[in-house]
């Protein structure tokens, strides 16, 4: 993924989660008020009922207590109290009731029986458990009603005069539709009444009655307030929209001894709340979707102005690590004067311009340390065949004073050495022509396996021939394992990594052991030349592939550069791990021929 596209990335989603968060905290906090509303709104509309309710039960009581105290009512009581017979006044109840506006009323003999009832006449003569209360209040109780139904009604208790064995009366009203439509209900509330069984409804809701009047959708919370006597409340959604949904709000409706007889069900309509957060939710979407487009605005903005111009520096950086040390990076002008990205390209540039003044002048030093080097190991190498030319020389000078017999004797073992000496100086001369001028290596798919077979088999037949105490070991896979590589030049590069080997355990007093091995590790085909040898110390580990250092008394110090030259070329690196008296391993390691790791 590129900057471009992460700042893009990172611009969308900071945008929208923070449209997000802020349009879900708005919407809860909205949600959190109107629910306060509502229950203010509920508060209110629960104590306006109840004061309406008491207010009606004051009413009944009021005019039960007028009906017991009227004239005809009291001379019907004292009538039944000396005669006893009450069979006269069996439709006198019905009377007082439409007289007064009362729904029920029932006038109770001394002995509890009913004497005569405006509800249900044929009642005359059962007994009425309303009068075992005390009187004086009123009181909520459930009716059967002559079609078998039962209603719920306010009642009272009066008794008629002021004998104990007189005439009682128990009236009261009906709490229904047509008593709770009475009530003032605020816009977008509605109030259901549930009795016994049957459900009536008065205001409305707003929106399609066919829809939002539904009081079935109630039960569930009705049922609840039945079960547990206790006010509850909830969420009733009446279609899927969630704009048709209210908050019910169920009170019980008490009878004296706790029994619920009717649920009285606040609902208030959310759909002012739904609207608000339709609307918020709309805003957000607006403000992320204009987010969104100024974040690709903003990402293309810097993309001009930060990612391109590093996407150029990477660029340039790469060309750098190839070995293109005089890249540059184009400056543009900034419309806005110089920045940040400005001073990063000026000094990445005047970096590269030192980088290519650093490596000319290091190039210069190593030439000149390279041929002072070189002069240094000449002169030296030269000096020990010299010395003893300029001895035999002398050597001859003088012996042309001697006779015949002797000068000739004298001169056959001064050519003798001068030969010597001469070859000896064709060999120094010869190894500094090699490595002055190695030769470039041709490619071919050889077996790295075969190559150290080769080697093997010459050194270990030769060192048997000369007795040596040296025993050679060859670990190889049982496969070919295929390398891009000239065959002579790594045969050479071999064996002077055996010969180096066989050099360092020859003056041992123990039989010394040479390992040969290839393996193949992935990619990377390893060839390991092991001794065990008196090895080297740390210092001679470091320097052991510098061009004219060496250890030997006799030695050039070029073996080893010529190696490591033949690697590289190769395209592989040799390494070394030695300590002293415990031998040393060299490790050549080649890249595998092209479809080599697969049959690996």
């Amino acid at each position: 993924m590129s900057l471009r596209q992460k700042l893009l990335l990172m611009f969308s989603l900071t945008v929208i989660v923070s449209v997000a968060t802020v349009g879900w905290t708005v919407s809860m906090r909205v949600r959190k008020v109107f629910d306060q509303l509502y229950q203010q709104q509920t508060a209110q509309l629960v104590n306006q009922f109840q004061s309406e309710l008491d207010q009606r039960a004051k009413g009944v009581a009021d005019t039960l207590s007028s009906v017991a105290g009227s004239e005809r009512m009291l001379r019907i009581s004292q009538e039944v109290a000396l005669t006893g017979e009450s069979g006269a006044y069996v439709t006198d109840a019905g009377s007082f009731a439409h007289e007064n506006h009362l729904d029920y009323l029932e006038i109770v003999g001394a002995d509890g029986n009913i004497i005569s009832s405006s509800q249900w006449p044929a009642r005359f003569g059962y007994h009425e458990p309303a009068i075992d209360g005390p009187p004086g209040h009123s009181f909520l109780k459930l009716e059967d009603m002559p079609d078998g139904g039962v209603s719920v009604g306010l009642f009272a208790v009066r008794k008629v005069g002021n004998s104990e064995s007189g005439v009682t009366l128990v009236g009261g009203r009906s709490l229904d539709q047509a008593s709770v439509s009475e009530l003032p209900l605020p816009p977008g509330t509605s109030l259901y009444f549930y009795g016994s069984e049957d459900v009536s409804s008065s205001g409305s809701l707003n929106g399609p009655p066919d829809k939002l009047l539904n009081a079935s959708a109630f039960q569930g919370v009705v049922q609840r307030v039945r079960a547990s006597g206790a006010p509850a409340s909830s969420i009733i959604y009446i279609t899927r929209d969630r704009a048709d949904s209210v908050n019910a709000t169920a009170i019980p409706l008490k009878s004296d001894k706790g029994q619920v007889l009717a649920v009285v069900v606040i609902a208030t309509a959310r759909r002012g709340m739904v609207e608000v957060q339709n609307h918020i939710r709309s805003i957000a979407f607006g403000i992320a979707s204009g987010g969104i487009l100024f974040a690709i605005a903003a990402s293309l903005w810097i993309a001009s102005r930060v990612s391109r111009p590093i996407e150029e520096l990477a660029a340039v950086s790469e060309s750098v690590a190839a070995g293109q040390w005089d890249a540059q990076v184009k400056i543009e002008r900034r419309w806005l004067g110089k920045d940040e990205i400005s001073v990063l390209q000026e000094s990445y540039n005047h970096m590269t311009g030192q980088l290519v003044s650093q490596r000319d002048k290091l190039v210069q030093t190593e030439r000149v340390a390279a041929w002072r080097e070189l002069a240094r190991r000449l002169a030296h190498e030269l000096k020990n065949p010299l010395f003893p030319l300029q001895l035999t020389v002398e050597n001859l000078i003088r012996a042309r004073q001697l006779d015949q017999g002797e000068f000739d004797e004298v001169f056959q073992e001064s050519t003798r050495t001068l030969g010597m000496e001469i070859a000896n100086l064709k060999t120094i001369i010869g190894r500094f022509s090699d490595f002055s001028r190695m030769p470039k290596p041709e490619f071919d798919r050889i077996d790295a396996c075969e190559a150290m077979r080769r080697v093997f088999t010459l050194y270990s037949a030769a060192s048997q021939e000369h007795g040596s105490h040296i025993q050679f070991k060859l670990d190889l896979p049982g496969r070919t394992i295929l390398i891009s590589a000239d065959a002579e030049l790594l045969h050479r590069a071999l064996s002077n990594l055996v010969l180096n080997a066989m050099d360092s355990m020859e003056d041992m007093d123990t039989d010394g052991i040479l390992n040969l091995s290839v393996f193949m590790t992935g990619a990377k085909v390893f060839m390991r030349i092991a001794d065990s040898g008196k090895g080297m110390s740390a210092e001679e580990r470091d320097r052991i592939f510098t061009p004219y250092y060496t250890t030997k008394e006799f030695g050039t110090g070029l073996g080893l550069a010529i190696v490591q030259s033949v690697v590289a070329d190769h395209h592989g690196t040799i390494s070394v791990e030695s300590s002293e008296g415990r031998g040393s391993a060299f490790m050549i390691e080649f890249p595998a021929a092209p479809g080599e790791e697969e049959t690996a």
